[in-house]
């Protein structure tokens, strides 16, 4: 056939492959390690929302800390390999983290940490608010149940402010995976925990009348 003029370089062929074989082989190793750190990330934030739930803040604390010092080796890790800070067991142990951090920091009054505070990128922040919003909401049933309305109603309202702030994000799933999905998630949250409280307060109005009407009789 005419212009094919095959030329073929075994050696060329041998030291590219070799070149390929090194920087996989180097983000490989990485990414095995990062995988493990990533794990304890996951670990330290579901213990640190447990122990919240639990009623102890000083092990809620301890949890956290270490959960931040896991996050922070994982950066170390991830950040020189964009394909590993954007790899999916990365962003979502940094969403846990930051789930953890944002939930403990409104529930404690310590207020709500800032992505520079966490060192988390603005991604899985976001992904990390939205995931709070249902912490918040197993607080504050757990909260009325047991007579705390006042700050269960405090909690829906911080629910309230993180779903009305991810809403009027108009973002593609590309650019914000799963941030209008947990925005979606958040406004049912917000939602059945409103009509649960109004639900929980009536029943307390309603005890409280009988307990009354039955005084008065007496």
């Amino acid at each position: 056939m005419a212009g094919v003029n095959p030329r073929f370089d075994r050696e060329s062929l041998r030291r590219y492959v070799r070149e390929a074989d090194e920087w996989l082989a180097e983000r490989d190793k990485v990414r095995e390690e990062a995988i493990r750190v990533a794990r304890d990330v996951n670990r330290y934030s579901g213990w640190a929302v447990t122990a919240v739930h639990k009623g102890s803040m000083e092990e809620a604390m301890e949890h956290l800390r270490k959960a931040s010092e896991a996050a922070k080796r994982l950066l170390e890790l991830v950040s020189p390999y964009p394909e590993l800070a954007n790899a999916g067991f990365a962003t979502s142990a940094l969403a846990e983290y930051a789930e953890a951090s944002i939930f403990i920091g409104i529930v404690s009054g310590r207020g709500l940490p800032s992505p520079s505070e966490l060192g988390v990128g603005y991604v899985p922040y976001l992904q990390g608010l939205g995931d709070a919003v249902g912490e918040l909401r197993r607080l504050a049933l757990e909260l009325a149940r047991n007579g705390d309305t006042g700050t269960a109603w405090r909690l829906l309202e911080a629910m309230e402010a993180i779903y009305l702030e991810l809403r009027a994000l108009d973002y593609p799933e590309a650019l914000a995976p799963g941030v209008r999905h947990k925005a979606d998630v958040a406004r049912r949250l917000v939602d059945d925990t409103k009509a649960l409280l109004i639900e929980l307060e009536a029943m307390k109005d309603l005890k409280s009348s009988l307990e009354a009407a039955g005084e008065a009789r007496s």
